[in-house]
């Protein structure tokens, strides 16, 4: 979801997101990292820094304005050199538990006491829902799900949906059931100017809304019909609050000990691309999130150029847009190229259905 980090409404106390809401998977075939690479990654909560540590990058440089989203990541480092798989995904809140307060005491134990404080303060809501439940986007979603999802469809039906079909039962299930009217309603009420406003658009973004519906309409569409709902991490804690079986990247069982026996290759930041930049860093591959479409034309001119001055020949970006239409400025266009067929083969499978476009582009 959308990094908060650039947003002049944006408290650096606060998580906003507590889980990454962006496919790893396209994400780490995009930028492919590899021995002796050096990735550069918007932190986020953490977990795509991870599946980019899992894919065998030599470096990861997890960045962040926000000092909230970097406790995430601290926070998982030490789950990760804590906890075996099955505790970890308890303690995310992937899978029900009763032993949270227990599980974030061990990890707390490896933390700073600046980070200890600052879970501490957030033991209450981490203990019922979960690190992977108390962020701003998460508690919208939890909104959803207790005061609008029910006057539209049961628990029944929302695990119908999330249970393998083949294709073709799949498109009968959603034009017959799922998508009713009060569903088609909903949606237009959630994707109108004044909801999305709530949900933390900015100005600039809600002057591309005006086709957001029917975007809407169309990427969850795709998630529910031309994808197999069953294995979309993203859908399913959407419409359930946990992941079931479909598990992002990071969380998966065979990654958990490579993440855990490579955490001395990750890096923790505060900071944005620019003071990156000034130090002299120099990096492989990209990982931007969707942090250019909540910016200005002109920061995001700055903001790109850091990014083109820190990238060695051949490195590669990758990010998504949402509303707001972003690639390579026109000023600096000369130096990249879009990487057309890497998203052509990508996009398809990309299971983060709140993007409209997702960009790779490399370095000349």
């Amino acid at each position: 979801m959308v990094e908060r980090g650039h947003s002049p409404r944006a408290r650096h106390d606060e998580i906003h997101q507590a889980l990454v809401w962006e496919d790893a998977d396209v994400l780490v075939a995009a930028l492919r990292p590899g021995g002796g690479d050096t990735i550069v990654s918007i932190a986020s909560a953490g977990d795509n820094v991870f599946a980019l540590l899992a894919a065998g990058a030599e470096r990861v440089i997890a960045l962040d304005a926000n000092p909230a989203q970097l406790a995430c990541v601290r926070l998982r480092a030490a789950m990760y050199a804590t906890h075996t798989h099955d505790e970890f995904l308890e303690l995310i809140g992937s899978r029900p538990s009763g032993r949270r307060a227990h599980l974030l005491m061990q990890a707390a134990s490896r933390l700073s006491a600046e980070d200890r404080a600052f879970w501490a303060s957030r033991q209450e809501d981490l203990v019922r829902h979960g690190v992977g439940g108390i962020g701003v986007v998460e508690r919208r979603f939890r909104t959803f799900r207790q005061w609008a999802l029910p006057f539209i469809h049961n628990e029944a039906t929302v695990s119908d949906l999330l249970r393998p079909r083949a294709p073709e039962a799949r498109k009968e299930f959603f034009e017959k059931t799922w998508n009713n009217w009060g569903w088609r309603m909903m949606m237009r009420v959630l994707c109108s100017r004044a909801v999305m406003k709530r949900m933390g658009l900015d100005a600039a973004a809600l002057r591309h809304a005006g086709g957001v519906v029917a975007e809407a309409e169309r990427l969850l569409r795709k998630a529910m019909v031309d994808q197999d709902p069953s294995s979309n991490p993203y859908l399913h804690w959407m419409l359930t609050g946990d992941h079931g079986e479909a598990l992002p990247r990071a969380f998966e069982a065979h990654r958990h000990e490579v993440i855990r026996n490579r955490l001395d290759r990750l890096e923790v930041r505060v900071g944005t691309v620019e003071t990156l930049a000034a130090e002299g860093v120099k990096a492989d591959g990209f990982n931007m999130s969707d942090v250019f479409e909540t910016m200005t034309p002109e920061a995001h001119e700055k903001a790109y150029a850091a990014v083109l001055q820190m990238a060695r020949p051949g490195a590669r970006l990758a990010y998504w847009n949402m509303t707001t239409p972003r690639s390579a400025p026109a000023s600096l266009a000369g130096m990249v190229k879009r990487s057309g067929e890497v998203e052509a083969k990508l996009k398809p499978i990309d299971r983060a259905f709140f993007y409209s476009d997702f960009v790779v582009e490399e370095v000349l």
